[in-house]
């Protein structure tokens, strides 16, 4: 649909748009995005409750539109982190960290650890782990290898024993990473995804006759799907000020 829509601005409107070259600052597509208008989206349209969460999060920067999708998921539903991300972003929420020295991992998130790459940050910076080492790390909380896990803790705490870190405070920030590790996402692959659904997203605000038509015609087969996108139309047209 993405390709069929470009190809339909161009005929349209004589501009060879680049994906690449769209900004990822346009204030009125993150309006559009908070306004729940996501129908077509990649990513964004799987449920009402990932609906929902956009228009509780409110994103108006790619920083905070990009977590979506990784705290959209059960592990990070069922242990609160979506709903302390969703209050610290807002501001109805302090924004804590376990110990300082996870500020330069966590601050892009309020705090939350969301990525694998988080994780590993963390074990770098409180306990002097290389990027091999912080690698196994994340692997054995993904996998939930119980005797690798067991060594690792030891490993963690003595990396940060011997930077000057309690012992005491090592322990309780790796047993606060371990479940986090068991379901966060990889940040590059999340960073994939949340690339083209703002890029839909920049499409559907800007060129949104180009956009619905491209993607009602892909849909074309199911009928259930464009009921749906036609009521979609109504909402983004008024949203935008269009007149059907």
């Amino acid at each position: 649909e993405v390709y069929n829509c470009l190809a339909l601005i161009k005929e349209r409107h004589g501009t060879d748009l680049k994906l690449e070259n769209i900004p990822f600052d346009d204030a009125q597509t993150y309006a559009l995005i908070s306004k729940g208008l996501v129908a077509g989206l990649f990513q964004l349209e799987t449920s009402p409750g990932m609906r929902r969460i956009v228009m509780q999060i409110k994103p108006d920067n790619f920083e905070d539109f990009m977590p979506i999708t990784a705290l959209y998921r059960p592990g990070p539903l069922d242990s609160g982190m979506m709903d302390n991300f969703i209050r610290r972003k807002l501001g109805l929420e302090e924004v804590k960290y376990p110990h300082p020295i996870l500020e330069n991992a966590l601050k892009n998130t309020y705090g939350v650890c969301v990525y694998q790459e988080q994780v590993m940050q963390i074990a770098r910076d409180m306990s002097g782990f290389t990027l091999g080492e912080a690698d196994v790390l994340r692997y054995a909380m993904g996998k939930k290898k119980a005797d690798l896990l067991k060594e690792q803790r030891e490993k963690f705490i003595k990396g940060a024993v011997n930077k000057e870190i309690d012992a005491e405070d090592a322990a309780t920030v790796f047993d606060l990473l371990e479940p986090f590790g068991r379901y966060a996402f990889p940040k590059a692959h999340n960073t994939a995804y949340a690339i083209l659904s703002y890029q839909m997203a920049y499409l559907k605000t800007h060129y949104p006759r180009e956009f619905m038509a491209a993607l009602m015609t892909g849909e074309s087969d199911y009928s259930d799907k464009i009921m749906k996108y036609i009521a979609e139309c109504r909402k983004v047209a008024e949203f935008l000020g269009i007149k059907i």
